[in-house]
């Protein structure tokens, strides 16, 4: 009888640690993401739910929601800036960031840009 409680209580916590560790990664990436956008300026122009001086970032994944190649399309638009996509005023570029932060971004901004603070 206790080796039975005690494997219930087993796998009654693995299901919990396997509900809450995606959710608590996906939270740490979002952080990560924010952190980028302020440290690189993002926000001065962009917001997660109103235009600025560009399109908020919820608007962004909304328009670019069901384009397979949305990914690779926006980490080139954030590396090299440009115009064109939303009015004349341009995007400056963001060279100095690695393939692996302008992903971070990418992703995020593409998922509505999700954020705690």
């Amino acid at each position: 009888m206790f080796k039975k409680r005690a494997i219930v209580k087993i796998v009654f916590l693995f299901t919990v640690l396997a509900y809450f560790l995606p959710t608590a990664q996906a939270n740490i990436q979002d952080e990560n993401a924010f952190a980028l956008a302020k440290q690189n300026a993002c926000l001065g122009c962009h917001a997660i739910n109103k235009k600025i001086v560009g399109p908020s970032f919820q608007a962004v994944a909304e328009k670019y929601k069901s384009d397979p190649n949305a990914l690779a399309f926006l980490k080139n638009k954030i590396a090299r800036g440009g115009s064109g996509s939303w009015g004349v005023v341009p995007m400056p570029a963001n060279s100095k960031l690695s393939d692996a932060d302008l992903s971070t971004l990418t992703s995020w901004i593409l998922r509505g840009a999700p954020n705690k603070n």
